[in-house]
């Protein structure tokens, strides 16, 4: 809404599916009776996706009749006693969207904190929830906003949301928060029931018993949603957090799915889980309907709910030359929302928001003929130079790419020969980011990413001669999540942004990521030694909310597995586990295992590999919490803030201790520049990190 006025207004909130609330000059005292009873609001209030003079505000209000709707007030005030109130509509919540409400409020002061409530028609009122508009956007003042992902409340809890909150509420008004990114997995649609795994645990997580799907469908030991009631449930489930519905309450938020807020392998309108692609499309429109229904963001679909368009679960045959498929249930399931836009906050930031799943092609990594560069010695890693060329597919060397890939234990067929270049953004949404990128005359130009750009690899090239062969000459890419499925193996795509990015001479370039459960920061670059290492912008990975990450996970290696040391020292104080995979990531294997040997980091820091990663200068693969992005005028600064493992809730009012806090500041370069980071440890110990 560049235009801030009614009739813009009522227009923008038919596209948004929301009801329209224009704010008035002159505040005035509530007169609505007005009894907070939050029985009736159980999955509480949000506001999202705010700009200088609107946001949307949401809530859900059941009725235990099933009535077809019930009629609700609307208020929103300068003040939170209402007694300064700008604005009140009345506002409907339909069974047909499972009672969630979205309501659009224009007209109001940019740069300025609200409060809101909603009100039934006899007098049971909400929580009160309290929101902050954008800056002007030519107005020099910086951005500051939290960076979250990958909160799962059947293993873990959220103590973050509240260290997060709890922090802003004691911070200087100056230096509050204004909103909260949020990059997918807000929920997991991959359900472990207690009694479905031993002792009620999983990788030593207490599971906790949050939804049991009324429709779902068991996937070896665990459990997915298969319908819209699923969906709904699981949204409702994971809004029954206290900590991540008193997060929403506090501050806006600004989400875009990832996998899991669909289907943990899934790929447009495919679900996989751990074997073949299955066509899913009604999956994939009933996770949209959820979503779209439980999260108040700027996402168009109809004039007052969410319309789930009729499709089938087809076989899909035939795919575009970008690797979408064109049968036409998939291309209306992938279509029925879009969630890739951007979001301006003053002079100084652009935040651009893409979608890496529901345009994608199929990843190499999770084909069938993949597995035959999996060595059995060597699991959890796939060869990068096989696949780059897989990556490339028919464009590979300008056209020319070989029958086979001779470096490995026999030659394998190279079965992306005939096939598009890979593509995570599909042809439609890249063409909008670069456009965006090129037309943004903001200081900062930030990707916000659900998957991670800053590539993951050991140079296994460099194992002793008593450890597992590794059948190549190069490095090893980092499998996660059972393929690869991020930018660490987008070679083609990746680059063609980044070269882009030098072409234009475009500044003040960085990305912001979720999905690895770790934190990284580093610059970024389209490839790494022995290839051309060139640097366009900086790079930075959030820690999840609570998910496991990847140490915890190998820490259940078994300690007279081979490859343990790469991963997990036996050293630490009492024989505990020590992360030696951070090593890995940065140093190189010798670095991982001189440590695992003999505990003396400066020492195992002497036989590092400089080409391994010079892109990263920071990596904690055992990192839960969240970061904090401030971008000003010359300068951007990413601050991690770290907290111990979130196995149970805290009993503290803080959400519990921190283990530490790192801040990352680039100053703005010019195209000719080298971008270039440094760090601060402000608190803790940051360990083997960097």
């Amino acid at each position: 809404m560049q235009n801030p006025s009614r009739r813009n207004l009522l227009i923008i909130a038919a596209v948004l599916g929301a009801a329209p609330l224009w704010s008035r000059a002159r505040a005035q005292s509530s007169s609505t009776r007005w009894l907070e009873r939050r029985e009736f609001f159980p999955e509480g209030v949000a506001s999202g996706d705010p700009d200088f003079h609107s946001v949307i505000l949401w809530t859900r209000r059941p009725y235990q009749d099933s009535r077809a709707s019930g009629r609700l007030t609307v208020e929103i005030a300068e003040d939170p006693e209402f007694k300064r109130v700008v604005g009140t509509t009345k506002a409907n919540a339909l069974a047909a969207s499972d009672y969630t409400i979205r309501v659009l409020v224009g007209g109001l002061k940019p740069k300025t904190e609200y409060w809101y409530r909603f009100t039934d028609s006899e007098g049971n009122g909400s929580r009160i929830g309290r929101t902050v508009t954008a800056p002007r956007d030519d107005e020099d003042v910086p951005a500051r906003f939290a960076v979250v992902c990958c909160q799962n409340v059947n293993q873990g809890a959220q103590n973050a949301l509240r260290r997060l909150t709890y922090d802003d509420r004691r911070a200087a008004p100056t230096e509050r928060l204004s909103f909260v990114l949020h990059l997918g997995d807000f929920v997991y649609e991959t359900v472990w029931y207690p009694e479905d795994s031993p002792n009620g645990h999983y990788y030593g997580r207490r599971l906790r018993d949050v939804v049991r799907f009324e429709n779902g469908e068991k996937i070896t030991n665990f459990h997915i949603p298969t319908t819209v009631t699923d969906y709904r449930a699981l949204h409702r489930a994971y809004l029954h957090d206290p900590d991540i519905q008193d997060a929403r309450a506090y501050l806006p938020f600004v989400a875009m799915w990832d996998n899991h807020d669909f289907s943990w392998q899934g790929w447009q309108g495919f679900e996989r889980f751990l074997g073949p692609n299955v066509p899913a499309q009604t999956r994939k429109v009933a996770a949209n309907q959820a979503w779209f229904e439980y999260h108040p963001g700027r996402l168009g679909q109809s004039l007052d709910q969410f319309r789930a368009p009729a499709v089938t679960d087809s076989p899909v045959t035939q795919f575009d030359e970008h690797g979408l498929g064109i049968e036409p249930n998939n291309l209306v399931a992938v279509h029925s929302l879009t969630g890739y836009r951007a979001l301006r906050w003053g002079k100084h930031l652009d935040l651009l928001i893409t979608d890496q799943h529901s345009y994608r092609s199929e990843d190499p990594m999770g084909r069938d003929e993949a597995k035959a560069f999996t060595d059995n010695e060597l699991p959890f890693f796939f060869p990068e130079e096989a696949l780059i060329i897989l990556d490339g597919g028919r464009a590979w060397n300008g056209g020319n790419p070989p029958a086979q890939i001779v470096d490995w234990n026999a030659p394998v067929q190279n079965f992306q020969k005939d096939r598009p270049p890979v593509t995570v953004l599909g042809s439609e949404q890249k063409s909008w980011f670069l456009k965006r990128l090129k037309s943004s005359k903001a200081t900062w130009k930030m990707w916000g990413n659900t998957n991670a750009t800053l590539d993951m690899r050991a140079d296994l090239q460099n194992l002793p001669t008593d450890f597992p062969h590794w059948p190549s000459t190069g490095y090893g890419i980092v499998k996660w999540g059972g393929a690869g499925s991020d930018w660490s193996n987008a070679f083609s795509e990746r680059g063609e942004i980044y070269d882009f990015i030098a072409r234009e001479k475009i500044t003040g370039f960085a990305t912001i990521a979720g999905d690895r459960h770790s934190f990284w920061a580093g610059l970024a670059a389209k490839s790494l030694p022995p290839r051309d290492f060139q640097p366009v912008g900086i790079a930075f990975v959030t820690g999840s909310i609570c998910t496991p990450g990847f140490q915890e996970i190998m820490e259940f290696l078994p300690k007279n597995y081979p490859l343990r040391p790469l991963f997990i020292s036996d050293t630490g104080p009492n024989g505990s586990p020590e992360g030696t995979v951070n090593l890995l990531a940065r140093y190189g294997v010798k670095t991982a295992l001189e440590y695992a040997r003999n505990g003396d980091l400066a020492q195992a820091k002497t036989h590092s590999n400089p080409d391994n990663a010079p892109h990263v200068s920071f990596v904690d693969m055992n990192g839960h919490g969240y970061s904090i992005v401030r971008a000003g005028a010359d300068t951007i600064e990413i601050e991690f803030v770290c907290i111990p493992r979130p196995y149970e809730r805290s009993d503290e009012e803080d959400g519990g201790p921190v283990r530490y806090r790192i801040v990352h500041r680039a100053k703005l370069w010019n195209g000719d520049q080298r971008p270039a980071l440094e760090k601060f440890v402000i608190e803790g110990d940051v360990g083997m990190s960097i």
